[in-house]
């Protein structure tokens, strides 16, 4: 229990390093740009905004589809609400710089407006967050459809109340106001400075804490999200800081905050990767049971005449060998060992058979003690000596020198038959390699007999 609060512990010590690393370093380039740039370009926010916008709405679509493929993991729609509101919200700031990409009309911009929005989207945020982090530890639950049902029409309610007196708000409607920016000097207004700054603070800061303890900073998705929070965070103090909308601290909150929102893009990619390579690697485990003998790991029946067939396309000019073996009496070491016993053996003789042939060539199982090797480009000599080395190497085997996989030295007997015509089936292969066997069965076993 000590080790598991140490470990915590120190996921906490390192987050919050790399924090105050990351803002540092964001902070010193800021200031350097600062020192260079008397003012910044009025495209500048408008520009980052729609960025800001596009990505937000990227990860609200990602989380969308990571719910419906899981729908236990009801705390990613809260996630997904809180990106896609504040989308919306940011469509509303836009409308805040009318004309700013044809006109210049940068005199014209209601900066109230986009105060109000900006606030409306980090309360919405930060309680759709810290819903999430605590429907996050329900996420083991098998949670009642109508509950379900519930907690989604609460948050969809909730998001659409937020943009409803967004806009209510706002210059759009003439029902409610507030004033947090003077547009004629653009200097925040006291209500900003002594109450909603500081609420906002407040509010991030018990989020950050709630996430931060739920999660226990797990995995790159909750370290990317509390890394949002104390990005935002830094955004509102700079901001409690700055006298002015257009001041510096107001386009370094928003690069700030596009960094954030990459790094989230960014672990969102990086499961997309994992998930592909791990589905893919099961993928791939799954062929090779397909087209696998589940005792040897040779090659089974379905797959060795399929790499015949194909093998026989060419055989009038790359000549395809084919060698049927089978064990000597194996029928004895089954009874007298046990089956169990016998499994070694085959496994025993498996390996020496892939052992003993190229890369490119097939050993598979197709029967009981009954082995294939298909040799392509291979001359019937060729194929002869291949076998008869595989015959003398497991005839020289005893219990000692298997490590006492072999209960007592074992002997095979091997046909082959080597196709040199393209009209040549693979089941005509395979039986004239198998009359070839036999005959080495009939004519005293432990023997290499050619197909004439």
């Amino acid at each position: 229990m000590t080790h598991i609060h140490r470990y915590v512990k120190n996921r906490y010590t390192v987050f919050a390093l790399c924090c105050l690393l990351i803002v540092g370093a964001l902070d010193s380039f800021f200031v350097k740009v600062e020192s260079i740039a008397s003012s910044f370009s009025p495209f500048l926010f408008p520009i980052l905004t729609i960025f800001l916008l596009v990505f937000h709405f990227f990860i609200a679509f990602f989380m969308l589809m990571k719910y419906w493929c899981d729908r236990n993991r009801l705390y990613l729609v809260a996630i997904a609400m809180a990106f896609a509101g504040s989308s919306l919200l940011m469509v509303g700031t836009l409308q805040s710089f009318p004309s700013w990409l044809t006109l210049y009309q940068f005199d014209a911009v209601n900066y109230n407006d986009a105060m109000i929005f900006f606030t409306f989207r980090h309360v919405m945020m930060a309680i759709l967050f810290m819903i999430s982090a605590l429907l996050y530890t329900l996420r083991h639950r098998r949670l009642k459809r109508c509950i379900n049902f519930i907690a989604l029409a609460t948050m969809v309610i909730f998001t659409a109340a937020m943009l409803i007196f967004a806009w209510l708000y706002s210059s759009h409607s003439p029902l409610l106001s507030i004033d947090l920016v003077d547009n004629e000097n653009r200097q925040f207004m006291l209500l900003w400075h002594n109450s909603i700054n500081i609420i906002l603070i407040v509010l991030w800061l018990v989020t950050l804490l709630t996430m931060a303890i739920v999660s226990r900073l797990r995995n790159l998705f909750w370290l990317s999200g509390n890394f949002l929070c104390v990005c935002y965070l830094v955004t509102l103090i700079m901001l409690f800081y700055a006298n002015q909308t257009e001041g510096f601290e107001w386009y370094r909150a928003r690069v700030l905050e596009v960094t954030a929102t990459l790094l989230i893009i960014f672990v969102l990619l990086c499961d997309v990767f994992n998930l592909y390579r791990e589905s893919n690697v099961k993928y791939q485990h799954s062929y090779q049971n397909s087209i696998r003998d589940a005792l040897t790991r040779l090659y089974n029946r379905s797959y060795f005449y399929d790499a015949l067939n194909q093998s026989l396309r060419t055989a009038s000019i790359k000549p395809v060998s084919v060698i049927v073996s089978d064990l000597d009496r194996f029928k004895r070491i089954n009874d007298t060992y046990g089956h169990l016993q016998g499994d070694k053996v085959l496994q025993f003789v498996a390996r020496l058979l892939m052992n003993s042939v190229r890369p490119q060539d097939i050993a598979a199982r197709i029967g009981g003690e009954e082995f294939v090797l298909l040799l392509t480009n291979t001359p019937a000599e060729a194929a002869k000596d291949v076998a008869e080395r595989i015959r003398l190497t497991l005839s020289h085997f005893d219990t000692d020198s298997s490590n006492g996989e072999l209960p007592e030295p074992i002997t095979i007997s091997m046909g082959v038959y080597t196709a040199t015509s393209s009209s040549m089936k693979a089941e005509e292969c395979v039986e004239n390699a198998d009359k070839a066997m036999y005959q080495a069965k009939e004519t005293g076993r432990n023997r290499v007999v050619v197909y004439q």
